[in-house]
């Protein structure tokens, strides 16, 4: 019954990436359906306390882009890639690096993509070089952003432990996650300087040049953020959304500046979860009378979009799968407690596979990280391998990837005959394999 319930979760996971982050929700509704009326399953409990705070985050992103902020961002980036146009390989991705770690979220970044690949090729650069890496570090830098989905669910997931072991804080995931991360990304940076061939060796480039038509598409209009003036309300935004960043940062190492309540016979400090919510809302809310917002018009920008999508799918597949571990955890502590006790690895695997079925980070965490505390991993090795969320690049479906493919007219980035094959499988398993290895030495060197 375990392996027929299993294959019933899998098959909705399937299902459910077909149609994308909403339907992957709805489709997990299905499943949980037939789990309890079918196969008599008790209920398990939506992550709310996850929810309320990614609805957070994303309401003071999407007020940050309706107030122009993340322009004025991506403005900056591009002054710095036109300024050193011959390092375009190692600068772009460290550039998209640094707009998710800054925004929480990787479809910042889409803007960015016609703009890396205008200077590379007028620098006569293979675009493929940084632009696939740049893709795929915008996904990496989601493990460490403090305002990010993943990283406030695994605060979340860790703090749920209710005190048992050793409390794990916002800043101490972040001070593995942020330098694992950016280890990973400069090694697939430094691959990519010499993956393909140069554009003046590429027989099927050069043949394209032949047709006046392509050679015009090629190297036609010039992307630009440069010649645009932003209101300065654009850059008050920016510092406000950074300032609730750094206060969310300080309470985090903190935890005595964060006011004490009784709880269970004894006095805490106020959960980070609520922390990050109040400090999201408050830069919002600042954002909105301070900057001269449009109030209707945060929820038809594409962060918020994108936000809501999220926090749909984490709903749905978290929902289901903690219906399937909470009915049969007994059962799966005695078949599995052992080998992941003496293999943690297996759990960063399970984790790759299932963030490539559900396309999330977030939701792929929500899914698989409670289970590993069920089954009594320790918690330093969720951390450890927190890189291991990002799978989804294995198959070239996520949106970031698409669009990056799309805006190469070079057609250098692109999916090879065997789908596997494609431009981001080899930054994205250098990436994240470097940054979990990294991860892994962190935790076990200082905690």
């Amino acid at each position: 019954m375990i392996t027929i319930e299993f294959v019933v979760i899998l098959l909705c996971l399937l299902t459910g990436t077909r149609f994308g982050g909403m339907g992957l929700g709805l489709i997990s509704g299905i499943g949980l359906f037939i789990l309890c009326f079918v196969f008599g399953l008790q209920p398990g409990k939506p992550p709310v306390d996850v929810m309320l705070t990614i609805l957070a985050v994303i309401g003071c992103a999407a007020t940050l882009q309706t107030a122009g902020g993340l322009n004025v961002m991506m403005q900056f980036a591009e002054r710095l890639l036109r300024k050193h146009p011959q390092h375009i390989t190692l600068l772009a991705p460290f550039t998209t690096w640094t707009l998710t770690f800054l925004c929480g979220t990787g479809h910042v970044v889409y803007t960015m993509f016609p703009i890396i690949a205008d200077i590379a090729l007028k620098k006569g650069i293979r675009p493929e070089r940084p632009m696939a890496v740049a893709s795929v570090a915008s996904q990496m830098a989601i493990t460490a952003s403090p305002v990010s989905v993943a990283v406030v669910s695994l605060v979340s997931i860790l703090a749920a432990q209710h005190g048992i072991g050793h409390a794990w804080g916002i800043l101490e995931i972040l001070a593995v996650s942020v330098p694992a991360s950016l280890f990973g990304v400069a090694i697939a940076a430094l691959w990519s300087l010499r993956r393909g061939k140069d554009l003046a060796d590429d027989a099927e480039f050069q043949e394209k040049l032949k047709d006046p038509k392509q050679r015009e598409f090629i190297y036609g209009g010039t992307e630009t953020l440069m010649n645009q003036r932003f209101p300065k309300q654009a850059y008050w935004s920016t510092w406000i959304f950074f300032a609730g960043i750094a206060v969310v940062v300080l309470l985090g190492a903190f935890p005595e500046l964060r006011p004490a309540f009784e709880l269970k016979g004894k006095m805490t400090a106020l959960s980070m979860n609520l922390v990050i919510q109040m400090m999201m809302l408050i830069a919002g809310a600042v954002m909105l009378m301070a900057c001269k917002v449009n109030a209707s018009a945060i929820s038809n920008g594409a962060v918020f979009k994108a936000g809501m999508v999220a926090i749909f799918s984490v709903f749905g597949v978290a929902w289901m799968s903690d219906t399937f571990f909470q009915a049969h955890l007994d059962e799966l502590k005695l078949a599995l407690e052992g080998v992941v006790k003496s293999h943690p690895w297996t759990y960063a695997i399970v984790l790759f596979l299932v963030s490539k079925l559900v396309n999330s980070q977030a939701a792929a965490l929500t899914a698989v990280a409670p289970m590993g505390l069920m089954l009594g991993i320790d918690p330093k090795m969720l951390i450890a391998f927190f890189p291991a969320s990002y799978g989804y690049f294995v198959l070239p479906t996520y949106p970031s990837d698409l669009a990056c493919i799309g805006f190469d007219r070079s057609g250098t980035t692109r999916i090879g005959k065997f789908i596997i094959n494609h431009s981001f499988i080899l930054p994205g398993l250098i990436g994240v394999s470097c940054a979990c290895a990294a991860s892994y030495l962190l935790v076990q060197i200082f905690f």
